[in-house]
């Protein structure tokens, strides 16, 4: 069985090499982000007053939360970009960078709009003491000017995957990082700022992040055109104030707007349950949710690549080399999951004394560990058919997966294990049933859409 699926590879030698290529820039990229955290914490750790690291702790979960609800930026240029790109349109390449991010502008420009009440909601519901509040509507409110540049970016990265130019993303977000890095050593100790120096650096590390994607994004479509062999006429402005030309990103954009809501609203109830329970499981809770993010990591890079070589293939009309793609992505998306499994299963332990050294938060971590080691193999089947379904463009059937998953499966599991008494086994219960539903609704769907060459209806 090895030689065979050694003579395999070898035979779909470039494919495989293909989809490394397109894999891992992300997971390094997604390594480099939580480095960030760590030196924002850092920063502000040192100074005399402990309010401004609970105000810059506040305010980046504000931002994750704020900034992530509009991620359906970057999936839906990639897919949408992926299929032009396999058809060898590279007008509609073109216009869908421009439409892309003059809509992540707009997007952005009207939150810096609504700023006031976004952050009176954020900081009502977060309700930070007295001592901490002052400093965290600060860091707010210069932080929500990032957000042109954030999105903007969003949608830029969405499009280079979408033309398989998975490094450009790298080099984006090693820009913002390493900048914001400098910035707020600059801004604390060479300003003399606190937490609020530690937002304006982000928000300048965030146009440089910009600065540099548009610079690549240019070069990019300059050439283009000798790559393919194809000349392009003069763009046609009117194409970006004509509202029928956006709407199949609308469409695209709107059901992944509607699925980001549904797993954030997950992602806060996981949270509070956690904190209605008791202090030590809500730390616990938050140093496990540090492995969730490493496998979120480590398997997004196959999703990434699935999306833009799936969608190319979609766009080429080709069945074959679409089959091929999923089948060999999801092979070494499963290794990947069980070396994390494995690593999970013999260091879990040492991880997470690493995280924390409070005793009592180790020991309740140790409890709930069994359910982390179980949830890359449990996760890797959404997190594929997620990719595909992006690069399809399929996302309304993404957005009824969700809603299925979400409804109909973690809230009602959750609900039944708090009446038996299962606690936060029970919450740890419904997170891995989550991910198991959406793989089940999926993959459902999608043999159902293969079967009736939904995807390729030129195919013969």
């Amino acid at each position: 069985m090895l030689t065979a699926c050694y003579l395999l590879l070898r035979r779909y030698k470039s494919l495989n090499q293909r989809i490394w290529r397109m894999s891992w820039p992300p997971m390094v990229s997604n390594i480099t982000t939580p480095l960030l955290g760590l030196v924002d914490t850092a920063v502000v750790g040192h100074l005399a007053d402990a309010s401004h690291l609970g105000a810059v702790a506040i305010g980046a979960t504000v931002f994750s939360f704020v900034f992530w609800a509009f991620g359906f930026l970057r999936m839906g240029s990639t897919g949408l970009t992926a299929q032009a790109w396999g058809r060898n349109d590279l007008e509609r390449v073109r216009e869908l960078l421009y439409q892309s991010v003059l809509m992540a502008l707009v997007l952005g420009l009207l939150l810096i709009v609504l700023r006031q009440p976004i952050i009176d909601l954020a900081l009502y519901f977060i309700d930070p003491s007295d001592e901490v509040a002052p400093f965290a509507r600060l860091y707010c409110e210069i932080r929500i000017f990032s957000a042109p540049a954030v999105l903007s970016t969003y949608a830029l990265i969405g499009w280079f995957y979408g033309v398989q130019q998975a490094r450009n993303p790298l080099w984006i977000m090693l820009m913002i990082n390493i900048a914001n890095m400098l910035l707020d050593v600059i801004a604390v100790y060479g300003l003399h700022m606190t937490s609020d120096g530690v937002a304006l650096a982000t928000v300048l590390a965030d146009y440089l992040g910009f600065t540099l994607a548009l610079y690549l994004a240019y070069r990019k479509m300059h050439g283009l055109t000798a790559k393919k062999s194809i000349k392009m006429g003069r763009f046609d402005v009117k194409k970006l104030t004509s509202l029928t030309r956006y709407m199949a990103l609308v469409q695209v954009n709107r059901h992944l707007f509607v699925r980001t809501i549904l797993l954030l609203s997950v992602s806060l109830f996981f949270t509070a349950q956690g904190a209605q329970q008791s202090d030590a499981i809500l730390a616990a809770n938050a140093v496990l949710l540090i492995f969730l993010m490493i496998i979120s990591n480590a398997l997004d890079g196959f999703a990434f690549a699935v999306e833009a070589l799936c969608g190319e293939c979609i766009g080429k009309q080709d069945r074959s080399a679409f089959q091929q793609t999923v089948w060999f992505s999801t092979f070494w998306a499963l290794i990947a999951a069980c070396l994390l499994v494995i690593t999970f299963w013999l260091s879990g332990e040492t991880i997470i004394h690493l995280l924390t050294s409070i005793e009592s938060v180790q020991q309740e971590a140790m409890i709930y560990l069994p359910w982390l080691i179980l949830l890359p193999l449990l996760g890797i089947w959404s997190f594929m058919l997620d990719g595909i379904f992006i690069g399809a463009t399929a996302t309304k059937q993404m957005q009824y997966s969700t809603l299925f998953a979400v409804l109909g499966v973690f809230f009602p599991c959750w609900y039944l294990s708090q009446q038996l008494g299962l606690g936060n086994h029970g919450l740890w219960l419904s997170q891995a049933l989550l991910f198991v539903a959406r793989a089940i609704s999926l993959y459902w769907l999608y043999r159902r859409n293969m079967s009736t060459n939904l995807w390729f209806t030129n195919t013969q």
